[in-house]
């Protein structure tokens, strides 16, 4: 007879209604919970025969009582929500946390990839938040024996959480193309030295889709590597209108870039939408008062679930069932900085 398939926080969250972060708050019945979430929340949980895992049963998984979450670097605006998040969940059952930031520099992640038994004396369990790893490295970690789960990574053998990069890429090139824009530079989240974050690659890759679906070439001198990072993109910008040509509109591989393309927009006597079209990825909580078109993405909700996949690894050493990627939605929210080409 089949198993039945795990009940994930995820599941809940979807029958009650709510967010996840919501949903791991009211399982664990703390403050700032209305009594209607919490009463929806713990209607769905009995209905689909979900138990939050037990704080009291913290050390089932290891000895430290602590979990290293990795990020590329701590900075960004993506890394610091979805690390709070899981944070708040991992606190809630009872393990401290070690913040470990690659800043970036491949030298730092060798580093860190290269003493993984040191690390498992200091913790027990390892989440990685958008960290683009080579092969050895994830045979390094999966031979560690330290509980790993991950935000945004793709084909690892754990849980994973994420968004279709992809798709999202893609959905904001697609806006773009029907605006009448034919003549399109992306800024993609590629570091211009180093490694870059786990999600650029795919997300320059839907952009190149988009591109192709509708009979399109990339054209080079209209991909320039930004980074993440506000400053990134100010500096992509200024290139691309100064020293190669202005393209009609504008895809930022997430909203810190395409800040930093607006920023430049005004200093060189230009804006958006008036002269070029930017869209984002994100739903950064600035993009509102910027008027950013964005693709949203839950990023808190990334970051609390994949915390309660490896809270349950690590209650659950001998779980039977196979890691799994879980993806949540995305979707478009058209401001002020998209328009129709004239």
């Amino acid at each position: 007879m089949a198993k039945a398939p795990r009940v994930t926080i995820q599941d809940v969250a979807a029958l009650a209604g709510l967010s996840i972060c919501t949903v791991s708050r009211a399982l664990r019945h703390l403050p700032n919970v209305s009594e209607s979430a919490q009463a929806k929340v713990t209607d769905a949980a009995a209905k689909l025969g979900y138990k939050a895992s037990s704080a009291a049963s913290r050390l089932a998984g290891g000895t430290t009582g602590a979990v290293a979450i990795v990020v590329p670097t701590a900075t960004a605006w993506f890394f610091a929500r979805a690390v709070e998040a899981a944070e708040e969940v991992l606190a809630d059952s009872g393990y401290d946390t070690v913040l470990i930031s690659l800043r970036n520099r491949p030298s730092v992640q060798r580093k860190l990839f290269g003493d993984l038994a040191g690390l498992a004396q200091r913790v027990d369990g390892v989440l990685l938040l958008n960290v683009a790893l080579d092969g050895d490295e994830v045979a390094a970690l999966e031979a560690s024996g330290l509980a790993v789960a991950s935000v945004g990574m793709h084909g690892v053998p754990w849980d994973n959480v994420g968004i279709d990069n992809e798709a999202a890429a893609r959905q904001a090139t697609e806006h773009l193309l029907g605006l009448g824009h034919w003549d399109l530079a992306v800024l993609a989240g590629r570091e211009p030295e180093g490694r870059s974050v786990n999600t650029a690659d795919a997300r320059r890759r839907g952009f190149e889709q988009a591109l192709a679906e509708h009979e399109l070439t990339v054209d080079p001198d209209l991909v320039l590597d930004a980074g993440s990072s506000i400053e990134g993109g100010r500096r992509a910008m200024t290139e691309l209108i100064e020293n190669r040509r202005r393209p009609s509109a504008v895809f930022a591989g997430c909203d810190e870039t395409a800040f930093g393309a607006l920023m430049a927009l005004r200093d060189l006597g230009l804006s958006a939408p008036k002269n070029v079209s930017i869209i984002g990825i994100d739903d950064h909580q600035m993009s509102w008062f910027l008027g950013l078109t964005t693709i949203a993405q839950p990023v808190a909700d990334q970051g609390a679930f994949a915390a309660n996949l490896l809270i349950e690894r690590l209650h659950r050493s001998g779980l039977p069932n196979p890691p799994a990627t879980h993806l949540l939605e995305t979707k478009l929210v058209e401001r002020r900085s998209t328009r129709r080409r004239r």
